[in-house]
């Protein structure tokens, strides 16, 4: 298996940093993490796991619900439905 160990954290498109640090910037806010330009080794793992959650929610294009419904007809009985939905970001 190929390493690549080598590449470190290095964007795979350069040109996109500055929209990923919006975006994390964005992100951040929204879960209520006070993030600064530059280092933010002060944060808790908690603090940052949010921050990566948030953004990682808000980039999965697909959202499953799952909802119990009672059965129309018979008594004392139900049905699960599921509903997939994909959102497309533009």
């Amino acid at each position: 298996m190929a390493s690549n160990s080598n590449r470190g954290n290095q964007a795979l498109v350069p040109e996109a940093r500055e929209a990923l640090n919006k975006f994390k910037m964005e992100s951040a806010a929204e879960v209520g993490v006070n993030l600064k330009e530059g280092y933010n080794g002060d944060l808790t793992s908690r603090q940052a796991g949010s921050v990566g959650g948030q953004m990682v929610k808000k980039m999965t294009p697909i959202r499953t619900v799952t909802l119990w419904r009672n059965n129309r007809t018979a008594q004392e009985h139900g049905i699960t439905i599921t509903y997939r939905v994909s959102l497309n970001i533009e």
